[in-house]
């Protein structure tokens, strides 16, 4: 690790100090976890993350007609008449 140093308003530092007691963690790991969920979100989800979104959301918007995969493009040319 490198060693570094920031300066924080008093509130971010008491609000800091109170999170890390009530959550039994030092104020040092939830500064790096908040890098890094900054970083995160920045660049964006990843593959993986990506990839857990959509199958999280198979099967929540009801159901299509029984050979929606094979007619897929029919159903949808009629959509956009």
């Amino acid at each position: 690790m490198v060693r570094t140093q920031i300066q924080l308003t008093e509130a971010q530092f008491e609000a800091l100090k109170a999170r890390a007691a009530s959550e039994g963690r030092s104020m040092a790991d939830l500064i790096r976890a908040s890098v890094d969920d900054s970083l995160r979100r920045a660049v964006g989800p990843t593959r993986e993350e990506r990839r857990q979104r959509a199958l999280g959301v198979v099967g929540r918007f009801g159901k299509g007609p029984a050979d929606l995969s094979h007619r897929h493009d029919d159903y949808l040319a009629q959509a956009y008449r």
